[in-house]
């Protein structure tokens, strides 16, 4: 049994981000259901664990400047970073596609009907994206920087509303896996991104921006589920709070 084959997909990735690319070049999904092994990935999916160990293993040892270790971040600038990068990302885009999914289904819906179930899908991602980012922006993300401020100076905390931060934490996991879901259905109703024979250039545009969007939620959700969320729950045991 290989070592990295117990190791799970979600703490592979949080050690090192470039590891990432290889996970999406086999279709595993390394941010909402990161925590499974990648034994029980491979054995799932029907996927040859030697080959895709040999490519995890070339990546990491493998040098490079530009990755960013994001597993050293002291948490409260972790926090400040995907709200700034992610969130800001998710508010942002959402306008904008949300405009060229309508316009879309106004021109060529009528050949492509399957705009119209895209363009819904993604308003239910945008909207209730919106919610889930104000729930961590106004409990749970001021919660945990709490700890780690309680921590730094040696002081206490009072128990919070909800509990325990596993609360929290559990919802937000499960509203991550819905919306991956969700994008899941965007990506085979697109065909992968890939825009029909005659589509126009904001066809091509909004289905490039779809692309994306997809990419840095994985990113978004990785950074929360993978490394804030067991940050938040390793602090938390450090202080009696039950």
């Amino acid at each position: 049994m290989n070592a990295l084959e117990q190791i799970t997909v979600g703490e592979l990735v949080a050690g090192d981000f470039r590891t990432a690319a290889v996970f999406s070049k086999y279709g595993i999904d390394f941010c909402c259901k990161g925590n499974r092994t990648l034994e029980e990935v491979c054995e799932k999916k029907g996927l040859d664990s030697n080959a895709i160990e040999d490519e995890l293993i070339a990546v990491l040892e493998s040098k490079s400047d530009s990755s960013i270790d994001f597993k050293s971040w002291p948490t409260d600038l972790l926090i400040d970073y995907i709200e700034k990068t992610h969130h800001r990302y998710v508010e942002e885009k959402s306008i904008a596609l949300l405009f060229y999914l309508d316009k879309l289904c106004k021109v060529h819906g009528q050949r492509h009907p399957e705009l119209f179930e895209i363009a819904l899908h993604f308003k239910i991602c945008a909207g209730e994206l919106a919610q889930h980012m104000k729930k961590e922006e106004l409990i749970l993300f001021p919660f945990v920087k709490k700890m780690y401020y309680a921590l730094r100076d040696n002081t206490n905390i009072e128990q919070p509303h909800f509990g325990t931060v596993d609360n929290p934490i559990a919802m937000m996991q499960d509203e991550h896996e819905n919306e991956g879901e969700r994008f899941r259905k965007i990506a085979q109703l697109t065909n992968d991104y890939n825009p029909p024979a005659d589509a126009c250039e904001t066809y091509k545009v909004t289905f490039a921006m779809l692309k994306e969007f997809e990419q840095d939620l994985h990113k978004h959700i990785h950074l929360e589920n993978n490394i804030v969320f067991p940050k938040a729950k390793a602090m938390e045991a450090k202080f009696n709070l039950l």
